[in-house]
């Protein structure tokens, strides 16, 4: 439940906006726990509830090659860490196996 860890502790001090990469005041760091990952930003966005800001964007995983995927993040920098939302892809419509 949310109600378990403060969410004073993401560092999201930034106007409850959609932003351009480019528009992120200097010195901003996303290092959110997993527990806060999980917690607030994956249960908002599988159940279609609103992000305060949309930090993390929706990638292809299946499409993408691992070194394009710095440049598809929300956030420049030289992190060597980056957050995206995909969707798992089926071998088999009713199996439970994953496509590679």
């Amino acid at each position: 439940q949310l109600s378990k860890f403060n969410l004073s502790s993401l560092s999201l001090s930034l106007p409850s906006i959609l932003m351009a990469p480019m528009s992120l005041p200097p010195g901003f760091r996303f290092h959110p726990t997993d527990e806060e990952l999980v917690a607030y930003y994956l249960d908002r966005k599988v159940n279609g509830r609103t992000i305060e800001l949309e930090i993390i964007p929706e990638v292809d995983l299946y499409k993408c090659e691992p070194w394009d995927l710095p440049e598809k993040s929300f956030l420049p920098g030289n992190d060597m860490e980056w957050y995206f939302y995909s969707t798992r892809d089926k071998k088999y419509p009713n199996g439970s196996r994953t496509n590679r």
